[in-house]
């Protein structure tokens, strides 16, 4: 074992511990399955005094979490995915005349904390009214070699408080190792079971309205359907560069030219880009478009899902708290053009302003630009900047300048605007919506002008994409499109200020050897 040096006291003695139960007989991790048929936190909600008989064989597997001994009877503590139960083990019924080696050696030496085990016997409450297993039957299923953290708590003689030390609270720590965190810290879990219920509710919503779920590629051979900076990657037999999709927006559209009516996918997008509390290089999003809608249909149908969602999720009451803010999910929202919203937080009115104009704005607000901002970027630097940390409780931002957005239709009433909207909720947008541009003139014409902000300099402009071009030539029925982005959502249906904190296993930079 050449790399033993770098182990620590504890590490080596459980590698000892290892080698002895196999001497023993006893494999450390057995091939057979352990079947359970409880919960430590069934349980602990169902065992009633009046009558135990129901619980009089039950079997549980989990981690051993908490060891005392007291001579001939040791107490411990059982993690599984629910909870925590107490075990009562006594000498007496876990060992034979032949072998009384499986509690004084197995149990009291050679199980250690933090160990897989299952265990079978029967419930009942202790003295000190603990609901406890008393162990019939006990057998390691896997042995753990590196000890777990020990979260330790102690009464505060002055205060009277329970104050807890030693924790694995360090979000560096947490986030590169969530096996540990979510052992260790199982308050932790509840985020997480929270988002998957957010994501099925999200499904059932849409299938029940008969729209179907679609897959669609993530290495594409041009990246669109959004402003961003792409991953790059090479595919060797095909000899071509690949980009990993920054959305599916185009693929979806190709399916309404198809004929479906309505077409979803929830699935991870990639940006190249930076990583800060709200943004992780690989996020998930959700698009959905729908064949005779517009934007104003959409509106709707966001709030009705919403709504949807957040009473699936907290016992059928559309207000989640985040903060000190009782955020409302129920509609209608309030609608506020982007030209207005900027008036009312600046008191500036730029809806007439040119590029010139505007970079004075800039300058006069203290907000910086470069050479490759168009009209369009510069007026969402002064939103993002102004407006945008004011929007707390959902609201739509609609009726967008068409410089901001490339695959939105023109307004049908007023100029120089595309009907789109994105929805703000506590300072950030949770979602982005249009009715479609499915003109293929007008959509050739705004590919174009992106290709003159790429040569600007403008990392996020669009590329042209010809198949998509021609696949609006054969005719794409008017069609309203929305994304969400699910981590930013979850964020904030579970109040959480970090993209890190709802996704499992966030980017990290490289660890130090």
């Amino acid at each position: 074992m050449h790399h033993l040096h770098h182990l620590s006291e504890q590490e080596i003695i459980r590698r000892e511990h290892l080698q002895e139960l196999r001497n023993l007989g006893i494999d450390p991790y057995p091939a057979a399955a352990f079947n359970v048929n409880a919960t430590a936190e069934a349980i602990k909600q169902e065992f009633v005094d009046e009558a135990p008989e129901a619980f009089q064989d039950v079997a549980l597997a989990g981690r051993l979490m908490v060891v005392r001994e007291k001579g001939k009877v040791t107490f411990g503590e059982l993690q599984d995915s629910s909870g925590r139960i107490q075990l009562y083990i006594s000498r007496s019924d876990i060992t034979t005349e032949d072998n009384t080696d499986l509690y004084d050696v197995v149990l009291k030496r050679l199980i250690d904390f933090g160990d897989y085990i299952g265990v079978r016997g029967f419930v009942f409450r202790t003295r000190m009214g603990e609901i406890t297993i008393h162990v019939k039957e006990l057998v390691l299923l896997s042995k753990s070699l590196r000890p777990l953290p020990v979260v330790k708590t102690r009464v505060n003689e002055a205060s009277g408080e329970t104050e807890t030390y030693d924790a694995f609270l360090d979000p560096e720590q947490r986030h590169r190792q969530r096996y540990v965190d979510l052992t260790v810290n199982p308050q932790f879990r509840a985020t997480f079971m929270t988002r998957s219920r957010i994501i099925s509710a999200m499904r059932r919503f849409f299938d029940g309205k008969g729209w179907m779920e679609v897959e669609t590629p993530i290495l594409q051979p041009i990246h669109g359907g959004a402003a961003a900076r792409p991953f790059k990657t090479h595919h060797n037999t095909l000899d071509m560069e690949l980009y990993m999709r920054i959305a599916n927006e185009l693929y979806l559209k190709r399916l309404i030219v198809a004929g479906f009516d309505g077409v979803y996918e929830i699935g991870k997008m990639f940006r190249n880009e930076g990583m800060d509390r709200t943004h992780n290089p690989e996020f998930t999003s959700m698009e959905i478009y729908v064949a005779y809608k517009d934007y104003d249909w959409m509106m709707n149908m966001v709030e009705e899902c919403l709504e949807y969602i957040a009473c699936e999720i907290n016992q059928g009451n559309p207000v989640i708290a985040f903060d000190q803010h009782e955020i409302n999910y129920a509609g209608p929202y309030r609608r506020l053009s982007m030209y207005d919203s900027i008036k009312e937080y600046t008191g500036i009115d730029v809806s007439e302003m040119d590029e010139a104009q505007l970079l004075e704005v800039c300058k006069k607000l203290h907000i910086e630009t470069d050479k490759s901002m168009g009209r369009g970027k510069l007026i969402d630097e002064i939103f993002g900047a102004k407006v945008e940390k004011n929007l707390i409780q959902p609201t739509y931002i609609i009726d967008y300048p068409v410089e901001m957005s490339p695959l939105a239709k023109k307004h049908r009433s007023k100029a120089g605007l595309v009907e789109r909207f994105e929805l703000f909720v506590n300072g950030k947008e949770v979602a982005n919506a249009y009715s479609e541009l499915n003109d293929p003139i007008d959509q050739r014409e705004r590919f174009e002008e992106q290709l003159l902000l790429a040569a600007r300099g403008d990392a996020e402009a669009m590329a042209m994409d010809e198949d998509f071009l021609r696949a609006l030539e054969y005719g794409m029925p008017p069609t309203s499109g929305l994304g969400i982005g699910i981590d930013r959502l979850t964020m904030y249906m579970t109040g959480q200020h970090t993209i890190q904190e709802v996704l499992f296993f966030p980017q990290m930079r490289a660890e130090k050897s």
